[in-house]
């Protein structure tokens, strides 16, 4: 399944800069009269202890309910205008939409003859999918987004070509929501097929021959419930094409256990459809195997492969009824994993062992297998035989990202990106049969790679682990030995590896004077099971203290001084930054908290929340809710403590992380003590967690973030011409 969305979402995420004292402090900057927000006697016990919750009322949907409707509308028009009057924002709008001015491709997916690939001339607000029919062909538009909505906010999600290419199955985002409408078109005439598939989530696009496809739904939602009802009862359905998706066939289900969620793959000779089910966001899966040569005499019969939700199991690949697998099983750090269900006795036959780096996924590509491997959150790959022997690496130039190396059994061709902080995602076209790797597309920027220095450093935490942080500044700027503001970047959950990627908004930090660091905390995957268990649970203070430590490391060694240090995280990663603001205010001068999870109390009750019990725990379990009621940000702000400046940022569609997290805690920080820096909450509209995000959008806000930032960090830009 092919996707686009960060051609955009991805690429937004003169001297040094003095920190100005003057800007630093609330010297001459006026006070700031927050909107009334009304509180309510709302006490509940949990095991024993009493717990307000004044502004539970702000968590109802703000398409239903007027009165935070209007609390959106006032708090907006205050950090409206508290942001327009920022001297920066001009600037750091004009060089982030420079920044993003490029052509860019996504990683091109070939079908028969045809090739399919993502293309954004430059500033469109959504990319556009081309088709050749023929490397060498010439391009052809068979689907513009951009003609979708007005406002630019309806995205292509995920595509996926049908086996020979005659058709292309595609999902559309409305207003950032992460429910899906499934449509199909004809790619040789670029007719719309009539077909539509409503309520899907969280799905896999996968074929069946040409005759039609398998997709993953919820039931309908019950009316006013669509973006912040709990999901339950994911089932995997068989569309054919031409007909009602009311005559879909029921693939998969579980309705004894409703909080399974389940996804279909399909191998590319089209033997073999594996169907996974998870239970929560942990990589714990089960495996099941439909055989689709044997349709007709049994059905959508899955047979069980891998029993119990204990270990990762990616699919790589099938031929035949020969099975491919990257899975966690006796390998915290990853191996590579056959079965030939075929044999008289099938069993896990081990290809390529566990080493020392993280093997993150592999693909098969003609009669090879592509390795990708993390050693210290950065790529490399190796190349080897089907039955793993033969290793020869491919070499990656500096620190950075490789993704693609997708392909097919006996088609040597691959595409694969390489990426970095200072340098956008170049394409390569690769023989694998050669070894030749050529440009597909290499973009041309309006500024120089080699101007800035890209390091990975290491720093040791509270209890003494060795934890990884990537830190970019222009070179200029590293040579002259001066503390500049910094903005340091975080998540620290859920298995998730921050890698080196190009961001238009960073690098404008970046140019301007400041520096930007990522640090690699624990409950991220980047070291595998062993690091992300460290970071989860009763163990998620370990990701705070990592965090801490990563700013204390910044400022002893100058590269930035104290009151120079912005921190910035977003989903996880704002619950990140509302948890170390509570914990250490003195530490940082400002803070963006995006989209964070903030009441830890009751986010399992409202959409997906109920999966991330995994990484945090259970709130109605008491061991967890003593770990939870500590951190919560919501729940720990501490009137008589000056706080740094805080700018909250969610949206109205948000339907992964409910934007009333947000609308809470922001309340709770303007009610309560904590000095006169301002804390401010950003609310968009029409826009959810992140994704399919118009570049317009994008773009103004993440100059408003970076002005807000450099405004109480004191990173200053040059005076207008």
């Amino acid at each position: 399944m092919r996707g686009g969305k960060a051609l955009i979402w991805g690429l937004l995420l003169g001297l040094s800069a003095p920190i100005s004292a003057a800007t630093m402090t609330e010297v001459d900057k006026p006070a700031i009269t927050y909107p009334d927000t009304r509180r309510e006697l709302i006490v509940e016990t949990h095991f024993g202890e009493s717990v307000a919750d004044p502004y539970r009322w702000l968590e109802a949907d703000v398409r239903q309910a007027p009165d935070v409707a209007d609390w959106v509308t006032r708090e907006n028009a205050l950090t409206r205008d508290y942001l327009s009057a920022l001297p920066q924002r001009a600037w750091f709008a004009a060089h982030i939409r420079r920044y993003l001015d490029f052509e860019r491709y996504g990683l091109p997916e070939k079908a028969g003859k045809r090739y399919f690939y993502e293309r954004n001339s430059g500033l469109q607000n959504q990319a556009q999918l081309f088709v050749r029919d023929g490397l060498d062909a010439e391009p052809r538009l068979l689907l513009d987004p951009n003609t979708w909505a007005r406002d630019g906010a309806t995205a292509l999600d995920a595509w996926e070509p049908s086996p020979k290419g005659r058709y292309l199955l595609y999902s559309v985002q409305d207003g950032g929501s992460d429910w899906r409408l499934l449509r199909v078109i004809d790619v040789r005439t670029g007719k719309l097929l009539g077909d539509e598939i409503h309520w899907a989530k969280f799905t896999g696009l996968s074929w069946v021959g040409e005759e039609g496809f398998l997709y993953s739904r919820f039931p309908a939602p019950e009316a006013g419930t669509a973006f912040q009802g709990l999901n339950y009862n994911q089932s995997i359905w068989f569309h054919r094409l031409g007909t009602a998706q009311e005559a879909d066939e029921l693939v998969f289900a579980t309705p004894d256990n409703p909080i399974y969620g389940h996804h279909a793959q399909v191998t590319h000779d089209g033997r073999l459809a594996v169907i996974t089910s998870s239970v929560g966001t942990d990589a714990r899966y089960e495996v099941r195997v439909v055989d689709l040569k044997q349709r007709k005499r049994r059905g959508w019969q899955a047979d069980l492969l891998v029993a119990g939700f204990d270990h990762d199991w990616k699919l790589v690949e099938g031929k035949g009824r020969k099975l491919w697998f990257v899975t966690n099983h006796d390998a915290p750090r990853y191996r590579l994993v056959g079965i030939d269900l075929d044999a008289k006795a099938p069993g896990w036959e081990e290809i390529v062992p566990q080493n020392k780096e993280i093997l993150e996924r592999a693909g098969l590509v003609g009669d090879q297998l592509v390795l990708n491997y993390l050693r210290d959150a950065a790529s490399h790959a190796l190349i080897v035989a089907l039955d793993g022997t033969g290793a020869r690496e491919l070499e990656l130039d500096g620190i950075g990202t490789a993704s693609g190396f997708r392909g097919r059994p006996g088609d040597p061709e691959t595409f694969y990106a390489l990426s970095s902080f200072n340098c956008p995602a170049t394409i390569y076209r690769m023989n694998m049969d050669t070894g030749t790797a050529l440009p597909f597309v290499q973009p041309k920027w309006c500024f120089n790679p080699e101007d800035f220095l890209v390091e990975q450093r290491f720093y040791t935490s509270r209890d003494g682990t060795r934890v990884p942080m990537f830190i970019v500044r222009r070179k200029d700027v590293a040579k002259s030995g001066k503390a500049v503001p910094t903005l340091l970047y975080g998540y620290g959950g859920f298995d998730v590896s921050l890698t080196p990627g190009f961001s238009a908004v960073r690098l404008a930090w970046v140019q301007t004077g400041g520096a930007f660091a990522v640090a690699n905390l624990r409950g991220g995957g980047e070291y595998g099971r062993e690091w992300h268990d460290a970071g989860r649970r009763e163990k998620k203070q370990n990701v705070f203290d990592d965090f801490i430590a990563a700013g204390e490391y910044l400022v002893a060694q100058g590269i930035t001084s104290k009151g120079g240090l912005a921190i910035q995280g977003g989903s996880n990663g704002g619950l990140l930054v509302g948890a170390v603001v509570n914990q250490r205010p003195d530490l940082f001068a400002a803070a963006n908290a995006a989209v964070g999870v903030m009441d830890m109390l009751r986010f399992d009750r409202f959409t997906a929340g109920r999966y991330w019990v995994d990484d945090y725990g259970y709130p109605d379990r008491e061991d967890d809710f003593r770990v939870l009621r500590a951190y919560s940000p919501y729940h720990n702000i501490r009137d008589g403590v000056d706080y740094p400046a805080i700018l909250v940022t969610t949206a109205d569609t948000d339907d992964r992380v409910v934007p009333g997290h947000s609308f809470k805690y922001a309340a709770a920080l303007q009610g309560a003590k904590i000095g006169s820096k301002p804390h401010l909450i950003r609310i968009e509209t029409r826009a959810g967690h992140g994704s399919g995000k118009p570049t317009d959008k994008a773009i103004e806000e993440g100059a408003d973030i970076l002005s807000f930032l450099a405004e109480w960090t004191g990173l200053q830009v040059p005076p207008p011409r």
